[in-house]
């Protein structure tokens, strides 16, 4: 009896597994065949919207067709009509992060981006794939080879043609929404104004120093948003790039130089840019050939006076990721969701300040007097324990500093950027207990090297190498 119940109750299991399989692989199938049946709605939808008002024949392939590939030629479906459901469905992902009302001014927006290279070109094509409507263009270049390693939009087919035109293409191809002015011009304070009439934002991407200090001092003297990008240029590390005000830019040679030509005007803060606070190697200027020189003075070789005709090797996704700074900032502005205080890249002032305290006391306590100051800030620190030491101790295998300290390293030398290094506190201390067996011996020319001599070649090596990075780094922010 028992076994006849367990082979009924085994026959029940069975059929159970066995309906629960095919209602699992019938409600898959369902799903599937919705969700085909819901693309073809779609399709239909859009083809419907584009033909409202176009007298010629549907084409049931016409949201597939590869867009000509010839400058100047026209971008399929340009022009036409777009439902505002279907507008909605495109941004729908960005309706659920703002909400309604939030979009709504987003889709207002006038945009003007002044510049449109790597940066720009990224900037404009992310502010219109996320609603922006207006948008206005404004650069005198044209596309060349080497543009394509970092635009946005430009292709083998664009080569020789403006760099505005190139976006505008690109753009139609993919928002039927936006109205886009290309400008192939240049931006002069003379008579730049008209051409940011009517700007919510508009988007410093300008390589030229001067002219991007004419355009931002005029911005804020007309009290126009303004958002600026600065150096991407000989960078390769994205976890140093972040937003900040002008006024807190730190390491950045062209944030530093139009930081100070616009304090020189009156203008201290109230701009954001996206910077990076990566201090570069070795890369400069890439050289010119005798012939270019032979041709005249340098300044003279450029397309416009005061251009710079040497340019800066630069890593492709550098420029695109500071464009895609800018359009996430200006979105959330005209949202009214502004990010009110970016958060910093280094956020340990509190480490540094500690770390320069500590310094100041053990130098204090050498010298055998107070020691008021130092030739060396919170900045410097940042430099010295973020750039150059990674926040490793400098003693092979350079482990990560539970408790970093920061020491001279040579102890006949002055404290500086290029001779205070990073250890834990235990190898500071023993380093420390070196230098100050030379110090007290200061007086026999032969006292010995101090603490870099009890560390051996390997660690006085890699010290070389940091110092050497340090001259580097002076070099290229002066």
């Amino acid at each position: 009896m028992d076994g006849v119940l367990r082979s009924h109750r085994t026959h029940l299991v069975a059929t159970a597994i066995a309906a629960a399989a095919t209602t699992a692989a019938f409600i898959s199938v369902y799903n599937s065949l919705s969700k085909r049946s819901r693309r073809r709605d779609l399709d239909q939808d859009v083809l419907r919207s584009l033909s409202k008002s176009s007298q010629a024949p549907v084409n049931d392939n016409l949201l597939f067709d590869e867009p000509k590939s010839q400058p100047g030629a026209s971008t399929p479906n340009s022009g036409l009509p777009y439902d505002e459901d279907l507008i909605r469905e495109q941004l729908a992902r960005n309706y659920a992060f703002f909400g309604d009302e939030a979009m709504d001014k987003i889709r207002k927006g006038t945009v003007v981006v002044v510049g449109c290279g790597g940066v720009g070109s990224w900037a404009a094509v992310m502010l219109v794939r996320s609603g922006i409507s207006k948008i206005r263009l404004i650069d005198f270049d044209y596309v060349t080879l080497s543009s394509l390693n970092r635009h946005a939009t430009a292709s083998l087919a664009d080569v020789g043609a403006p760099k505005v035109k190139s976006i505008e293409r690109f753009l139609k191809q993919f928002s039927r929404f936006v109205e886009v002015d290309a400008k192939v011009d240049i931006w002069r304070k003379e008579d730049g104004g008209k051409l940011l009439e009517g700007a919510d934002w508009v988007v410093d991407a300008i390589d030229n120093i001067q002219t991007k200090v004419d355009l931002l001092k005029y911005c804020h003297d007309n009290n126009l948003n303004v958002f600026s990008s600065m150096g991407a240029g000989a960078k390769s590390d994205p976890t140093r790039i972040q937003i900040s005000d002008i006024s807190y830019t730190v390491y950045d040679p062209l944030a530093r130089s139009v930081r100070q030509r616009l304090r020189r005007q009156g203008v201290n803060s109230g701009i954001p840019v996206v910077y990076s606070t990566e201090v570069p190697s070795d890369v400069k200027l890439l050289p010119l050939s005798e012939e270019e020189f032979a041709k005249g003075p340098v300044k003279e070789l450029g397309v416009f006076d005061d251009f710079r005709v040497r340019i800066l090797p630069v890593l492709g996704p550098l420029p695109a990721i500071f464009g895609l700074h800018i359009a996430t900032y200006i979105l959330c502005a005209l949202a009214d969701k502004p990010i009110a205080n970016p958060l910093p890249i280094k956020n340990r002032r509190k480490l540094y300040e500690r770390m320069l305290r500590d310094l100041q006391a053990r130098e204090a306590k050498r010298a055998g007097t107070l020691v008021s100051r130092l030739p060396l800030d919170e900045d410097d620190v940042a430099l010295i324990f973020d750039d150059i030491h990674r926040g490793r101790s400098v003693m092979p295998p350079h482990a990560i500093a539970m408790k970093p300290t920061l020491v001279r390293w040579d102890p006949r030398k002055p404290v500086g950027v290029d001779n205070v290094v990073v250890m834990d506190a235990g190898e500071a201390e023993r380093h420390e207990g070196a230098n100050a067996s030379v110090l007290n011996s200061a007086k026999d020319a032969e006292g010995g090297e101090g603490g870099p001599g009890m560390w051996g070649d390997e660690v006085k090596e890699v010290v070389r190498r940091r110092v050497a990075e340090v001259e580097r780094w002076r070099e290229w922010v002066m």
